[in-house]
């Protein structure tokens, strides 16, 4: 099989699809590599190191387009969308049902896409979509307590707080990957974590493994206006499987907000689970509703590309090794887990949830 890596283009994206590393086990099993020229720089991979493992660097990004399946970070750009034919297999994240046009694009041109976000093993985790949830977690209270700083638009607050000095109110919505590495993080900082989430359990469990020092609380309107109001940084991190995020946070919620707080939506990338969420850019990533800084990136963890290529590399190259071995259609039906991957194909949304959002209807 012919496997083309194009250069990201979406704003301040430098992650690339496949490291050199994962070129060579590709080469090795016998398959053709195409990557375009400088894709892996922004995360530190040089064309040199590629065409060392055995790629062959393309200059154009229709050259690495033109391949039989196409592996990348991001969902395809609009500049992009003329290289989408029917008998190409993309293997990206997709976040397709925050995206109505990107999804009708795909069904137009009979593409088969597979979603990372959306493969998933047996007991219900998302191996694709992890490692990108644990950086993006991490990463979204060093992100809020530098907004925090009165020199960047914030109230102010150490989230600390020194001796003496009550320490800042971190509120995440969901309990999560994103959520649960946002409040190890944040406890590692000394904030005052308090976390929520509809699944009790889960609230037990992170209860235990993080010692009674986690402020716990049940999914209601109630206590998520409530904490909402007290949080110096709220981090939105609710995830629906391939859906839409419901928006739990509204507008009065935000309101009530200290001027200078702020908000860091994690997930934007499934339209956000705060009403006053808007996607935002690493170029432009910041803007204030009733005093209030939204950050809202939807790719966080592009900022630190060269952790997080080698983070989502490890966890994707034995399914691309699979698609390449035994063929799309193949690998698809023997392995239920790739399967559940499969958002579009032929035409036809194949992702419930998917559907359900967009009101488009599912084969």
């Amino acid at each position: 099989m012919i496997i083309g890596t194009p250069k990201e283009i979406k704003d301040n994206e430098y992650r690339v699809g496949i490291t050199p590393g994962g070129v060579r086990q590709l080469v090795k099993a016998g398959h053709r590599v195409l990557v375009e020229t400088s894709a892996g720089e922004g995360s530190g991979f040089s064309d040199r190191e590629y065409e060392t493992s055995g790629a062959k660097i393309v200059s154009t990004n229709a050259e690495a387009w033109s391949a039989h399946m196409v592996v990348k970070v991001k969902e395809p750009q609009p500049s992009e969308y003329e290289f989408l034919r029917p008998d190409l297999v993309l293997f990206a994240y997709l976040h397709l049902a925050a995206d109505e046009r990107l999804t009708r694009e795909m069904m137009v041109r009979g593409l088969t896409g597979i979603a990372y976000e959306t493969v998933e093993l047996p007991n219900g985790n998302l191996p694709l979509l992890t490692p990108m949830s644990e950086v993006a977690g991490r990463m979204a209270i060093q992100i809020g307590a530098f907004y925090l700083e009165k020199m960047n638009g914030g109230r102010g607050k150490l989230l600390s707080g020194v001796p003496g000095v009550r320490p800042a109110d971190v509120a995440i919505i969901g309990a999560g990957v994103v959520g649960t590495n946002a409040a190890q993080v944040a406890l590692g900082m000394g904030a005052h974590v308090m976390i929520i989430d509809i699944n009790l359990d889960r609230l037990r469990y992170l209860n235990d493994i993080m010692g009674g020092r986690l402020i716990t609380l049940s999914s209601n309107p109630l206590n998520i206006a409530e904490t909402v109001r007290r949080a110096d940084l709220l981090v939105g991190a609710v995830l629906v499987k391939g859906g839409k995020a419901p928006k739990l946070v509204t507008r009065e919620m935000i309101s009530t907000m200290n001027p200078g707080s702020v908000v860091v939506d994690v997930s934007v990338d499934q339209g956000g689970c705060v009403e006053t969420t808007q996607p935002t850019t690493h170029s432009n990533p910041t803007y204030l509703v009733d005093g209030v800084i939204h950050y809202c990136v939807s790719n966080i963890p592009g900022a630190v590309p060269r952790t997080s290529t080698y983070a989502l590399s490890n966890a994707t190259l034995p399914y691309v090794v699979k698609l390449a071995n035994m063929g799309a259609e193949a690998a698809i039906r023997c392995d239920p887990s790739l399967a559940k991957g499969v958002n579009i194909r032929k035409g036809k949304i194949t992702y419930p949830a998917v559907a359900e959002a967009l009101g488009l209807g599912k084969d």
